[in-house]
């Protein structure tokens, strides 16, 4: 297995040797779908590219509320199958595949009837943790607890005393999901996929009705690529659409797009040990621990506007600030508000009410020969996805292709990790750094991390935090160019850190610092430095000002604002 570096060079050389010679598979787009469609593909040897037009991740799969669940919303709905099936995957994901990155989280559900809403909530919840074990993978997570109202203001003093009478705590997992799919990409590398980022396709090639290929526009250095593969996998999620009619096809299902949106808080403005799920009018709320700070979401509202930069309006954080706050006895404010991100969800609308049932769910089409299209689904059950994507494509392929084997490969980072983590102290001693950064680094690229060590070891600045967002060190903004695809400041500080959600700045005080680190392993002039500095804070000014706009259409019409792309010096 070959070391999994995506630096510029190799960006390059993917781009030539997926143009040399025909590919068994070629996926479109690079969401946690498409990345883990590449991993599938190339663990059972088949020859693989992988194109994004953006950054890895940088659609839905970056806007998410950042949870690995089974969907407890969906017993309600009666829908078995798809909690079971993500169960599964969520164990899978603890235990096996990735246990640097998702880790288990605490939620309290405060109860407001006496007794009819404990036997029906706790029954719930019961059924979803048995499911769980009888997955064979739910031994990771802790079993429900039933609270009394004094035992949960306990856990969670935050809450206002009239909003419970009691409550339930039960456990899911979580991660960071653009580090997630950022991983997935890299591990599919290692295994011999040929992947990259800012590469557009700008259109299919054909032979008669099959297709055969497509016509790539590298987006960074200019000039176009053609790819030929027996197979396409359309895995572009809301872009789904776009991407078929590239081929003129008309497919028997459709993506809409749905609007939810988070609010990022300080974690002091909400004292509680715990997350909280609230019931709303119209779905839950959540209320997640993440580091420092605490997610709150999310929204569902149908959106038809701008695909790359949905926007969140004025309208969407007021209503988030009500629901959360009616059971919070000290209400949160704007002023409280570090950040917000607003994401789209892939729901699929069929062509009749028998199709339409399956928002939630996935499916997976063969439109023309040579194109399967994957589509729906949710971030948990990713690699089910892959799997079905991958089984359908290789039915046209005329050689015998293994099966899928994605449930024992882990992703990189994990192999290693727990050793790691338990001899963390002895790391912090042999680098200088304080164990609680060990961990920050452990917890964010696994075993992988001694490559961000060193970085350190040879350029000892690195190993200090960066001024104005101390949780990261200097070095994790290197090594995102260096090894992680990042190729712009944006990729940087919105996806490879957080930082653009996790600051009041909105990360425009790093910016330059960010830069001037990432310019020699990018190769940018000074001119290009303040290119991207510039850009970054037009599109941090273009997103304040839309958030303070009445609806989604001044909202979407503020976001565009700011230019799309960075321009060249």
């Amino acid at each position: 297995m070959r070391t999994a570096t995506l630096g510029p060079a190799e960006r390059g050389e993917a781009l030539a040797r997926m143009a040399d010679r025909e590919l068994d598979i070629l996926v479109v787009g690079a969401g946690v779908v498409g990345a883990g469609t590449a991993l599938d593909a190339a663990t059972r040897g088949l020859a693989t590219g992988l194109v994004e037009a953006r950054d890895w991740a940088s659609g839905t799969s970056s806007r998410s509320s950042k949870l690995i669940h089974g969907g407890l919303r969906y017993l309600e709905m009666l829908d078995f199958s798809l909690v079971r099936e993500a169960l599964k995957e969520r164990g899978l994901l603890l235990e096996r595949l990735a246990p640097h990155l998702v880790k288990p989280v605490a939620f309290l559900y405060p109860l407001q009837h006496k007794g009819w809403e404990r036997i029906y909530a706790g029954s719930g919840v019961a059924l979803y943790d048995a499911m769980s074990l009888s997955s064979g993978h739910g031994r990771g997570l802790p079993t429900h607890r039933h609270l009394t109202r004094k035992h949960a203001l306990r856990v969670a003093p935050c809450l206002k005393k009239d909003a419970l009478v009691g409550a339930l705590q039960y456990y899911d997992a979580q991660m960071d999901d653009a580090r997630y799919v950022t991983t997935l990409v890299r591990t599919a590398t290692s295994y011999g996929a040929q992947v990259a980022n800012r590469a557009r396709v700008i259109g299919f090639l054909r032979e008669g009705e099959r297709v055969v290929g497509a016509r790539v526009e590298d987006v960074e250095a200019g000039g176009e690529y053609e790819i030929r593969a027996k197979q396409v996998v359309n895995a572009t999620g809301v872009w789904t659409d776009d991407t078929q009619a590239l081929i003129g096809e008309r497919g028997q299902f459709h993506v809409r797009a749905s609007k939810g949106i988070h609010l990022v808080v300080p974690k002091d403005r909400i004292h509680s040990s715990t997350g909280l799920i609230l019931r709303t009018e119209k779905s839950v709320l959540f209320v997640i621990p993440w580091g420092r700070h605490w997610i709150v979401g999310t929204t569902d509202t149908d959106w038809d506007l701008d695909k790359a930069h949905p926007a969140a309006s004025s309208a969407d954080i007021d209503y988030l600030l009500e629901h959360v706050n009616s059971v919070l006895a000290t209400p949160l404010t704007r002023d409280d508000v570090e950040g917000v991100y607003a994401g789209l969800r892939p729901l699929l609308a069929g062509e009749s009410d028998a199709t339409s049932k399956l928002s939630r769910e996935h499916t997976v089409a063969h439109p023309a020969p040579g194109l399967v299209v994957v589509a729906g689904g949710k971030y948990t059950t990713y690699r089910v996805m892959a799997k079905d994507a991958v089984d359908e494509a290789v039915h046209a392929l005329d050689h015998r292709v293994a099966e899928c084997i994605t449930e024992d490969v882990p992703l990189i980072g994990a192999e290693g990790y727990k050793a790691m983590w338990n001899g963390r102290a002895r790391i912090a001693a042999r680098t200088g750094l304080h164990v609680a950064r060990v961990e920050h680094l452990l917890n964010r690229y696994g075993s992988m991390a001694e490559e961000v060590l060193e970085l350190i070891t040879a350029t000892p600045s690195l190993g200090e935090p960066l001024a104005a967002a101390d949780d990261y060190l200097r070095a994790e903004v290197v090594y995102a160019a260096s090894h992680e695809g990042a190729r712009h400041l944006d990729d940087v500080l919105t996806r490879r850190t957080r930082i653009s959600i996790e600051t009041f700045d909105r990360g425009t005080l790093s910016a330059r610092e960010a830069a001037g680190l990432m310019a020699p392993v990018l190769g940018w002039s000074k001119e290009q430095i303040e290119k991207e500095v510039e850009h970054y804070e037009k599109r941090v000014e273009a997103e304040r000002e839309s958030q303070l706009q009445p609806d989604d259409l001044t909202a979407d019409a503020a976001r565009l604002g700011a230019p799309d792309l960075v321009p060249r010096a």
